[in-house]
């Protein structure tokens, strides 16, 4: 399947999206615009977590960043090379979890758009479509990992710009990103309507205090920058 992506400027292209691969969403969108807002030139390095089909990662390569994706995802990985291939934009793209393929390296803006759906199952997919959007039953489980390594991920000066779910604790993130040494804010909100996902789980999330029920998301981008 092929989804249009977003990309810098004014030219659109096609991406590649195979079945199992996250394509860009609301989530998606309200990311690049904040992005859109960041400086972003040949000096800049970026990487992104959890890229899918390479659409983030290919805006700010547009841009003229340096660029390297991550996905635990093999069927992600070979989709975002693809594109990339077919955009013509250089972009490096690994297999693997993020902490273990970045180590020793430093960036100056790191995009994530993390798992942040709760979930019934308390141990994370290995495998499937889910592994883009499941995680844990707060839904914090590599919200929570991203924030206690983003020190060690940024440069001084650096900036993490990550999207999530109002429903996972924007608050939780912010003070978690403080404790780390970062100082954090919301950059960007959206409401969106529940897709389906959380649809097949509404009384489960009502159970739990997640939702009253409204069937209406809040789309959080956190922007936190270290000194």
């Amino acid at each position: 399947m092929l989804n249009t992506a977003l990309t810098s400027g004014d030219t659109r292209v096609r991406l590649l999206a195979p079945p199992g691969v996250y394509r860009p969403q609301a989530d998606t969108r309200l990311l690049a615009d904040a992005l859109s807002d960041e400086e972003l030139g040949p000096a800049t390095e970026v990487l992104e977590i959890g890229t899918g089909t390479g659409a983030l990662a290919l805006y700010a390569a547009g841009a003229g960043a340096r660029v390297t994706a991550v996905d635990v995802s093999w069927p992600a990985v070979i989709a975002a090379r693809f594109n990339a291939l077919r955009r013509g934009t250089p972009l490096t793209v690994l297999h693997g979890d993020f902490a273990g393929r970045t180590r020793g390296r430093r960036f100056d803006l790191v995009l994530a758009n993390p798992p942040y759906v709760p979930s019934p199952r308390a141990r994370l997919p290995s495998r499937g479509a889910a592994r883009a959007w499941d995680a844990g039953p707060d839904g914090r489980e590599v919200i929570d990992r991203i924030c206690a390594r983003a020190p060690a991920l940024l440069r001084p000066g650096g900036i993490l710009l990550m999207v999530q779910s109002g429903m996972c604790g924007t608050a939780t993130t912010l003070e978690h990103l403080g404790r780390e040494g970062l100082t954090a804010e919301v950059a960007a909100r959206a409401v969106v309507p529940w897709g389906p996902v959380l649809r097949s789980r509404r009384a489960w999330l009502l159970s739990r205090g997640l939702t009253d029920g409204d069937e209406l998301e809040e789309l959080v981008v956190v922007r936190a920058r270290r000194a």
